[in-house]
């Protein structure tokens, strides 16, 4: 038999409204309509479960004010970053 399929998890989109102007390219580039404008231009994530990590928002955005990072790569930052903050050990040759 086969096993169920784990639900996949959304991946984190980062919208940095202080570098978006709101020109709306990144919701006219989204193929599963995750992201819409609010009232005044500015794109919000509107429903993440729709999200097949495509990447065009993050593509097509003329101000990088939009990240799209999935499950896989935000564990292996952390894992890299938990290295980073181990001590050196020091080499001994005996």
């Amino acid at each position: 038999m086969k096993e169920p399929k784990k639900p996949k998890e959304p991946p984190n989109i980062d919208i940095y409204r202080a570098w978006c102007k709101g020109c709306g390219i990144c919701a006219a580039f989204c193929p599963t309509g995750v992201l819409a404008r609010d009232e005044a231009g500015y794109p919000y994530v509107q429903d993440i479960d729709k999200c097949i990590n495509c990447g065009w928002c993050e593509i097509r955005c003329p101000d990088f004010a939009i990240t799209v990072e999935q499950k896989k790569r935000r564990e292996r930052r952390t894992k890299e970053e938990r290295e980073k903050e181990r001590p050196a050990r020091e080499v001994t040759s005996g």
